[in-house]
């Protein structure tokens, strides 16, 4: 049962359409085709429609639904549409989805959430599975919130729900009761009181702020020496102004993981990830700046922006209620990047760039970069995991994408990967979500399954989530005209980033009660689902162990037992984390572990280079 639309946007549905039929079909006018959740009778009536539409609209089945509001987030991250959106039962499946739902509220993503609930007639009654959803979402989904009761009011409501997602850039979401679903559509609403008659025409947004702002922005960045730039999500899309306004300032950049791919990792003056997580160039980018210009970025740790008042500072970005909030600006611009970008280098006019700092960045950087190259070929017991990144470096295709869940295996990849345009590549980065690595991989397999993917995993995400939603993995992937698809697995039985914080943040040991983890043959696993899978057990596997993966006619999985004792040193370390970590590591049932490998890391690291 398809829809028709009439030239002035209306939908003309056949004679028995039903609610969930109208839902589907306005939905699609917004740009809607995939549907990432898990079925239940809830929405029986929306899962009945859309298989009344099959081959215009996709439903992905996943495991759980706290994957289907990760996919829907990723869905928008990796270009899959402009809209994502999550459709999941009543009761469990709506409390299973929040997690989801919140990666993308934090992250600014437009998301729409679906979520069955009790039929009107039961509601009220304590019936199974009823559960007060207006209220359990109140948060997540604040901006719109409704529950649908009258046929009427789908146009409405699928608009409103849409619109507002897409110009605040968070989660909205519908309450359908079952029994609604199914009842007689109404897609034109009477021409009568109290009934509404809205567009499903996208809104136009603010792209450039005023030449008046955008010349005092100019004023303040034309007088720096020492330019510095931070570049997050928003300057995606605006890769070619980043570049040119870096080169025009003399700047060198630093970028919020959510932002990696806006630079070119591989350039001299491009620092790499800025925060705990980040590279010591970039914290001496920030350190000496008498310039800071922020491109769409809002990454929270304070201590890692120069110190108050030492830079200037210009920040742009499209929600102007976000300025300011991190480091005190003079000028705050509302646009979007790559707009403003450009008129901001027409207002700052040709002129030389400072040529002097370009090159103390550029030491710095290349300096960093051997030392964590030399880091990461040191001996360890039995595998260096920095080896495999830097081996995945050098052999990773220019059309990757890349998923990443939370965990050392993030720490790995903000130092080791030099991504660039072209590449898509994200993860759970402001609510730091474990378990949304694999996830994400496969929302960016479906946006576009002729691109390779690799997913980076501990081992502590892959038993949270990774090993169910391999099967997700192994139900689609033949209908991928690319099969690559490359799970990386940290297997070293420890939630390795959690013990650190405990060493470095409280000054206690691992605590083994809670930090151990089973150990699990993640590539036998792949193989009882038809994958291929691969033990990386010696550290004279990593480079080969990629070429492999990245030629396999199947989806991948690498299982690489790497030694739990690897350090994650800071771009800075304080005198008070330094005394907690050396406490907790004398009574640490690894020490002898992160003696071994801590000081010829820390020596690698920390020792003075010249040019």
């Amino acid at each position: 049962m398809g829809a028709d639309q009439t030239p002035d946007g209306r939908v003309t549905l056949p004679k028995k359409a039903t609610v969930a039929d109208h839902i589907v079909a306005r939905l699609a006018q917004w740009g809607v085709h995939r549907y990432f959740g898990y079925p239940g009778d809830g929405i029986n009536g929306m899962t009945s429609a859309l298989q009344r539409v099959s081959g215009r609209a996709q439903f992905v089945q996943v495991r759980h639904e706290e994957t289907a509001g990760f996919a829907a987030s990723a869905h928008v991250k990796y270009g899959g549409g402009p809209l994502g959106c999550a459709l999941v039962t009543s009761g469990p499946g709506a409390i299973h989805l929040l997690n989801g739902l919140y990666d993308a509220k934090l992250d600014h993503q437009p998301v729409v959430a679906l979520v069955g609930h009790t039929a009107l007639t039961a509601e009220g009654g304590g019936y199974y599975q009823e559960v007060d959803l207006l209220a359990l979402y109140k948060d997540v989904a604040s901006a719109f919130l409704v529950q649908l009761d009258d046929p009427s009011q789908v146009r409405h409501l699928v608009d409103r729900a849409c619109r507002t997602a897409l110009a605040r850039r968070t989660v909205t979401a519908l309450v359908l009761p079952s029994d609604v679903q199914d009842r007689p559509a109404v897609p034109d609403p009477p021409h009568a009181h109290g009934y509404y008659h809205t567009s499903a025409a996208p809104s136009s947004a603010t792209t450039v702020p005023p030449e008046a702002d955008v010349r005092r922005a100019a004023e303040v960045l034309r007088g720096g020496e020492r330019v510095a730039m931070l570049v997050g999500q928003g300057a995606l899309g605006a890769e070619d102004e980043v570049r040119q306004i870096a080169d025009r300032l003399g700047a060198g950049v630093a970028a919020a993981l959510l932002g990696f791919t806006a630079v070119d990792h591989r350039e001299p003056w491009v620092t790499g990830a800025i925060g705990l997580l980040g590279t010591r160039p970039s914290w001496q980018l920030m350190r000496d700046c008498d310039r800071l210009l922020i491109v769409g970025s809002n990454m929270p740790y304070s201590e890692f922006y120069p110190p108050e008042g030492q830079a200037r500072a210009v920040q742009i970005d499209v929600d102007g209620s976000r300025m300011g909030l991190r480091y005190p600006t003079e000028v705050n611009l509302t646009g979007d990047a790559g707009p403003t970008l450009r008129a901001l280098l027409r207002e700052l006019g040709p002129g030389p760039a400072p040529s002097a700092w370009r090159e103390t960045i550029a030491d710095a950087t290349s300096a960093w970069r051997r030392s964590q190259r030399e880091v990461a070929a040191q001996p360890a017991d039995p595998v260096n995991p920095q080896s495999l990144f830097t081996a995945l470096d050098d052999q990773l295709p220019d059309d990757a994408m890349i998923s990443v869940d939370c965990g050392t295996s993030t720490a790995w990849y903000a130092r080791h990967l030099r991504v660039r345009p072209g590449m898509l590549a994200s993860l759970s980065g402001t609510l730091l979500s474990m378990g949304g690595g694999l996830p994400y991989g496969i929302a960016a397999k479906f946006a576009h399954p002729d691109r390779p993917l690799v997913a980076l995993l501990g081992d502590g995400a892959m038993q949270m989530n990774g090993v169910n939603e391999l099967i997700t993995v192994a139900k689609y992937w033949r209908s991928w005209p690319n099969p690559r698809f490359v799970v990386l697995v940290l297997n070293n039985r420890d939630l390795a980033f959690v013990s650190w914080e405990q060493r470095s943040d409280e000054g206690t040991p691992m605590f083994p009660a809670s930090q151990d983890l089973p150990d699990v043959d993640y590539h036998r696993w792949a193989e009882v689902l038809g994958l291929h899978g691969v033990l990386v057990d010696s550290p004279d596997q990593a480079p080969d162990v990629w070429q492999q993966a990245l030629s396999a006619d199947r989806p991948t999985v690498i299982n690489a037992m790497v030694d739990p004792a690897e350090l994650m040193l800071p771009p800075h370390f304080t005198a008070e984390q330094a005394r907690k970590t050396a406490a907790a590591v004398l009574r640490d049932p690894d020490r002898a572990g992160i003696v071994r490998r801590g000081l010829p890391s820390a020596v690698a690291t920390w020792r003075p280079r010249r040019r």
